[in-house]
């Protein structure tokens, strides 16, 4: 943190409910007094003229009566206050303010008073232009010379006259023959809104100063950037002068501080900056750091009292001990890439599931010859309000390797996945006896203790931890794992269905790891419970709501806009003309309009990170019930990747094509192919188009309906010639459910569409890119305790 901060020297507070602008503000000599004493000149729409001299008794005082030199207002609203040399034959400083319709030149005198109400100040007018356009600023300086006059009457008014020619509808041969259009010499691009642009010299070379909303740009008189800086703030104003530059913002100004919104900044007041927000608050700071006056007062002696201060130790160290179990975010991890044979131009790519994040996800190598390795270090860290869907990441490694014929190399892929630690997302906690959803696996071989399966998660060998574990989700949702003391089973129980996924398959994998240890390989799991399908579905209501939602946003901001373009259009029209109409509140309209537009887009913003986040809770409520299904029918390898690939056919969800639509287009497929009753639902045509549906009734109807047909002996299988003689048989005395839209539904057109094992298909694409026989292999070391 900077000692340096914005101190607060002088304030005031100007008017009431007046607005005022960048151009407002002035820092100068004003009344040329010869002292060098330079005042603060602030005009504001509402036509006030205002001269300040302040000079606090002592730093962080308010205004002082005497403070005010001059108020008057002025007939027509104010858009700017400048000081120079404007009047001929004199060097005195003259102020100019400019209307919307004219440009004003006044002196600024004082009169030495002869009461105790001080001096005496008034302004004259010496001249005044009146403009044959609405105004928007002004700038002065000598272009040059010294005859300012010359260019405001010639110049500038050729700048008129050309923008007259060029809204006039002329021919391009009578604007040719005008002679008054102009050309421009250099345009530039900045990508971003200029709020603020200045023109200075600095060693006899000129340079274009141009504040943007996230950069800072320095250019050349020809166009050029001299340089570009990144403001990592939302800047408002600048101002250059000989050793660098003041940049102002809402909250953070570089290292000091603002309680207000600055658009307009001076220095010139010998050092102190003067800062002008909008509502009219003048503030006078400097940067420093004021001296501590502060004493800290003598220790009253008494006696120690140690019971008491061991009793406050140990609540300190308990709560740093639970502090420091929250703050396992991020895992280090080492991935180490190994080579047999020289291989060039390698690249690493890294991807996990969000909202999981890496801080940095590609890594470029050099040359890597043969029996080396290269190591990279990255970390994980979970970026969102709900846990991730999987905890498995991917790496791909692209390389070439040169041959005789092909010095360049032959392009080659090698991929590896692997698993994040279960810290990554959660901590041990106490656990919890009751919850709304619970969950027991049932096992052939005797229980495990807890804690000899999560040595992670426990703390200390306690006799309460081998049957019983509590998980807390970073996100704030809290498991309970309990392993039974004379049965064989694992109860898992949460108040939220999907936050069961993780840990139930958490379990699983551990305790088929541990067996395989024992060389058990005869080890299963099974589940005989029923599948919580109305909690699924519950799931599934709430992201179609949130797409619905989406598409509502999306119409009625598609609405908005075509009034705010058709208003703009009216305006512009009006604008253009030389004999303005009213308005008839047409700017009223527009901004009511922007603000809904503005409002509409926030809430369609939220609204997409509500169905991200209910798209990740499904996706691991999803494959809950997938692994729920494959336990409870026992199915087998390559049916549990066609059950995967039906209900999880996409990684992202989009408006285009998303998840409901998609799966009750599999689920359809495989009710008409490998889980149909007879060859007349094998005949049915199912849509090609896929859509967003209405209501998920459908959907949710064909989910029961698989499940129903599971039960009943239905197998999944990937070929559809042997589906007449399919393996489903059905028991004696069981009436089928009626399925009433797909035997409504008639057709002649048979889909050829058939589910490809995605496990051959990843073997395929290596197969085919020369992995099989890779020279390149991925080590992956993974440091638990490593937190960042």
């Amino acid at each position: 943190m900077s000692l340096f901060k914005a101190r607060d020297w002088w304030s005031t507070a100007l008017g009431e409910k007046e607005e005022f602008d960048q151009g407002c503000l002035c820092v100068a000599d004003v009344d040329n007094s010869g002292s060098g004493q330079d005042k603060i000149t602030v005009g504001s729409y509402m036509g006030y003229l205002r001269i300040f001299n302040p000079h606090p008794v002592k730093p962080g005082d308010g205004m002082q009566a005497e403070d005010l030199l001059l108020e008057v207002q002025l007939r027509d609203p104010i858009l700017q206050v400048e000081v120079g040399k404007f009047v001929s034959g004199t060097e005195l400083l003259h102020l100019a303010v400019l209307h919307c319709r004219k440009l004003c030149v006044y002196a600024v005198s004082g009169t030495l008073g002869n009461v105790e109400h001080g001096n005496q100040y008034h302004i004259k007018l010496m001249y005044e232009h009146n403009l044959q356009r609405t105004a928007c600023n002004m700038t002065y300086g000598p272009f040059g010379g010294r005859y300012y006059l010359y260019f405001f009457y010639n110049r500038y008014q050729v700048l008129a006259f050309a923008t007259d020619a060029d809204e006039r509808q002329e021919t391009e041969q009578q604007k040719m023959s005008s002679g008054k259009r102009l050309v421009m010499d250099w345009v530039l691009n900045i990508g971003e809104q200029a709020l603020d642009i200045c023109v200075v010299s600095f060693n006899q070379a000129s340079s274009v100063f141009v504040l943007g909303e996230r950069n800072f740009f320095c250019l050349k008189d020809n166009g050029q950037i001299r340089f570009m800086k990144k403001l990592d703030c939302s800047p408002s104003c600048f101002l250059p002068y000989c050793s660098g530059f003041f940049i102002i913002d809402c909250v953070i100004l570089l290292n000091f501080l603002m309680s207000f919104f600055s658009l307009s900044l001076c220095r010139d007041l010998k050092g102190v900056i003067v800062t002008l927000s909008d509502s009219g608050h003048l503030q006078c700071s400097y940067l420093g750091t004021d001296p501590s006056l502060f004493q800290a007062p003598k220790v009253e002696s008494r006696e120690i009292n140690y019971e008491e201060l061991d009793r406050e130790m140990k609540e300190l160290q308990k709560i740093i001990k639970e502090s420091t179990k929250t703050q396992g975010t991020s895992i280090l991890h080492i991935i180490t890439l190994q080579s047999r044979l020289a291989v060039q131009k390698t690249k690493l790519s890294i991807c996990v599931q969000p909202p999981l994040a890496l801080t940095h996800d590609q890594f470029i190598f050099d040359d890597i010859e043969s029996d080396r390795s290269k190591a990279v270090a990255l970390s994980v860290f979970l970026k969102g309000n709900c846990p991730p869907a999987e905890l498995e990441g991917n790496a791909v490694a692209s390389y070439s390797t040169p041959t005789d014929l092909n010095p360049e190399g032959i392009p080659r892929v090698a991929q590896c996945k692997f698993r994040l630690p279960l810290r990554l997302i959660c901590f041990p906690a106490q656990p919890s006896k009751t919850a709304n959803h619970k969950l027991t696996i049932d096992t052939n071989k005797p229980p495990v203790s807890l804690v000899n399966l999560f040595p992670d998660f426990a703390d200390q060998p306690d006799e309460d931890q081998v049957n019983v574990l509590g998980f807390q989700f970073l996100t704030g949702s809290r498991i309970t794992l309990l392993a039974s003391k004379t049965s064989q089973r694992y109860r898992i129980q949460s108040e939220q269905l999907e936050d069961l996924w993780l840990i139930t398959k958490e379990l699983t994998f551990r305790l088929q790891e541990h067996f395989k240890k024992e060389n058990s390989k005869d080890f299963t799991c099974t589940f005989s419970g029923s599948v919580p399908l109305q909690e699924y579905f519950e799931l599934i209501d709430c992201h179609f709501e949130l797409r619905l939602n989406a598409e509502k946003f999306e119409e009625l901001l598609s609405e908005r806009a075509i009034q705010f373009r058709a208003i703009e259009r009216r305006l512009l029209t009006r604008f253009k003309d030389k004999t303005p109409a009213p308005l008839q509140h047409l700017d009223t309209l527009l901004e009511g309009t922007y603000r809904q537009i503005i409002a509409l887009a926030d809430a369609a913003e939220e609204n997409q990170a509500n169905m991200f986040q209910a798209f990740t809770k499904l996706k691991s409520a999803t494959q809950l019930v997938i692994m729920l299904i494959s336990l409870w029918q026992k199915l087998s390898t390559d049916q549990v990747a066609i059950l995967e690939a039906t209900f999880l056919p996409l990684m992202q969800d989009t408006q285009e094509l998303g998840w409901e639509e998609s799966v009750d287009a599999a689920i359809s497929h495989l009710l008409r192919t490998c889980l149909s009753k007879s060859s007349k639902e094998q005949a049915l045509t199912l849509t090609n188009q896929l859509s967003i549906p209405k209501d998920t009734s459908r959907l949710k109807k064909h989910i029961t309906l698989l499940c129903d047909r599971l039960a009943k002996g239905g197998r999944l299988c990937l070929s559809t010639d042997t589906n007449i003689q399919q393996t489903m048989v059905m028991p004696g005395g069981c009436t089928p459910i009626p399925e009433s839209d797909l035997e409504e539904r008639t057709g002649v057109q048979d889909s050829t569409t058939t589910f490809t094992n995605h496990r051959h298909f990843t073997k395929e694409i290596r197969t085919t890119q020369g992995i099989t026989d890779s020279q390149l292999n991925f080590c992956t070391w993974k440091d638990n305790g490593a937190n960042n």
